[in-house]
């Protein structure tokens, strides 16, 4: 959903040629920056930081340690009204070890709660405590306490809905890279029922699930906290609203990392902003097919992109004619690679189900590829959140002529994920609510406290150029890069010189003098035909937030 090029001169001029104003747009709301919601929210700050939170055992969570604690914190729907209708936000916590992992007679000094946000939007952070468990993240555990938290509309968060969980999985399903037009219109008609269903299923109070009031809500969840100034981690769509925060309640902010930023621009958000993540796919997709040309020897795919390409195409049309298990099509096909764009870890087991379909085993794409249908309540409730959130954040085309105009273009040198892009995004064009005019995401010398942007240079999700923009905006940002790399989301990850970077920030206050970058992590490693996918299959993004940031 973010601006990256396409590595060639076409796809390049054609991004620069769909920049224009998304043409046929919606009316948008204004923006509210010092009225009535900023208002509301030191009202509705002033009451959480009163009330706290009531931490107590997770009782709806299974299998978690007994670390972690649950509680809720109360939020006004509509921030002009904060004495109005409330919801209630879930909120996690584990208390900050005080271990040192390299000295064990060494207790550490807490300072304070880091709170985090995984993107999405629709993504559910309640889990997010837990990776004090990881080595990666032992000193900041000890050192802090980790929150995480589920958004409003995800999970038990007053959960939105936009249809029947049952009906979510619609596998097998065909996903033309060239949609015919009987198609198009089918997929339109989808789109206004789907528009609708939100309408109908989450009622008069949809048009309060956007980014504004995502950020309004974090500040409501530090003062329950008690802290006087925020500590955050945001990755993906979490850095846009933590932009947003940063924007409205700088002197709130302790300190804050942009984990795979989002271009905040307004003009990008966020249909400019999809376009350009499409293209920004074709480059990782083809970062992939080389890494599996390169291991021919292992996965017999082609010995060159091209040829690659032409497998996975095979594989493509023969599940057209006939679904792998009754249930795996070209659709499931297409996402089960889409998330090996967001991840090179999924690279080996990506390849490794590839080969074995073609060669006649169609097991282990049907296990990584086939509908997680015991998870569709939970992929159906993100996806409605990730809907609600982008068509009420900006205007959006309200004339499907100028969708089928920009992304027949676009398809024509980015077809590996355009139309899919365009169906997941396209109930926007027919939204029932009105949409608001994006915040201009902007601070000025001296007003925030240094903060912390990290970015892949070849992330397909949140495209790189969107993380230069964020640090252009940001007065004192520093961007720290992970070279020639393209996985989304690098904080605590495989890279030490990044982590190193990430422990002295939260650690000790310290960025480097200058934009720093880091060689990227060693690529992944092929597994023997035989060692393929018996084990337990990665876990997947939801398709709420697949093909989003």
């Amino acid at each position: 959903m973010r601006a990256a090029a396409l590595h060639s001169a076409a796809g390049t001029l054609l991004l620069t040629a769909l920049t224009l104003a998304p043409a046929g747009s919606a009316p948008a709301a204004p923006v509210a920056f010092d009225g009535a919601e900023q208002q509301g929210t030191a009202v509705a700050a002033a009451r959480a930081g009163a009330a706290g939170i009531a931490f107590g055992k997770c009782a709806d969570v299974k299998e978690m340690p007994g670390a972690m604690r649950c509680g809720t914190v109360s939020v006004p729907l509509d921030y002009a009204h904060p004495g109005g209708k409330q919801i209630k936000l879930t909120v996690t916590r584990v208390a900050a070890t005080h271990k040192d992992p390299h000295n064990s007679k060494r207790r550490v000094r807490r300072q304070g709660a880091l709170v985090y946000n995984p993107g999405g939007p629709g993504g559910d952070g309640r889990y997010f405590p837990l990776v004090g468990l990881l080595p990666e993240w032992k000193r900041i555990a000890a050192a802090y306490d980790l929150v995480g938290y589920s958004p409003r509309g995800v999970g038990r968060s007053a959960p939105l809905s936009c249809e029947d969980p049952g009906h979510f999985f619609k596998a097998p399903a065909q996903a033309p890279t060239h949609p015919s037009q009987s198609y198009k219109k089918a997929r339109v008609a989808q789109a206004k029922a789907y528009a609708q269903g939100c309408a109908k299923r989450s009622g008069s109070g949809l048009k309060y699930f956007n980014s504004l009031n995502n950020a309004r809500d974090l500040d409501v969840i530090r003062a329950a906290l008690g802290e006087p100034k925020l500590t955050f981690m945001g990755a993906s769509y979490g850095t846009y609203f933590g932009a947003l925060y940063a924007t409205l309640f700088p002197s709130h902010v302790r300190r804050m990392v942009f984990d795979s930023a989002v271009d905040p621009a307004p003009e990008q958000i966020w249909y400019r902003n999809n376009l350009e993540q499409s293209a920004a796919f074709e480059s990782r997709w083809t970062d992939f097919r080389k890494w599996i040309a390169k291991h021919d020897d292992v996965y017999g795919l082609g010995r060159t992109v091209a040829a690659v390409q032409h497998s996975y195409a095979k594989a493509s049309a023969r599940l057209a004619a006939e679904p792998a298990g009754g249930k795996v099509g070209p659709a499931e096909l297409q996402a089960a690679f889409l998330s090996a764009g967001y991840y090179d870890d999924y690279w080996p087991t990506r390849a490794q189900a590839l080969s074995a379909y073609l060669k006649g085993d169609p097991k282990p794409l049907i296990e990584q590829a086939g509908p997680a249908t015991e998870a569709a309540a939970e992929a159906e409730n993100s996806n409605a959140v990730y809907t609600a959130v982008e068509c009420n954040d900006a205007p959006w085309p309200t004339d499907f002529t100028v969708w089928d105009r920009d992304n027949t273009r676009l398809s024509r040198v980015a077809p590996f994920e355009t139309w899919d892009n365009v169906w997941m995004n396209l109930p926007c064009a027919y939204w029932p609510t009105s949409r608001q005019q994006p915040l201009d995401v902007r601070t000025g010398p001296g007003e925030l406290p240094p903060t912390l942007i990290l970015a892949a240079e070849r992330d397909a999700a949140t495209p790189y150029e969107g993380a230069q923009e964020m640090h252009r905006r940001l007065s004192g940002s520093v961007l720290v890069t992970e070279r020639d790399a393209g996985t989304h989301g690098i904080a605590g990850g495989p890279n030490k010189c990044v982590n190193g970077y990430l422990d002295a920030y939260l650690l000790e206050g310290r960025t480097p003098d200058e934009q720093a970058s880091c060689a990227p992590h060693a690529e992944p490693k092929p597994k023997p035909q035989d060692d393929r996918a018996r084990q337990t299959p990665l876990k997947e993004p939801l398709k709420g937030s697949t093909a989003r940031p």
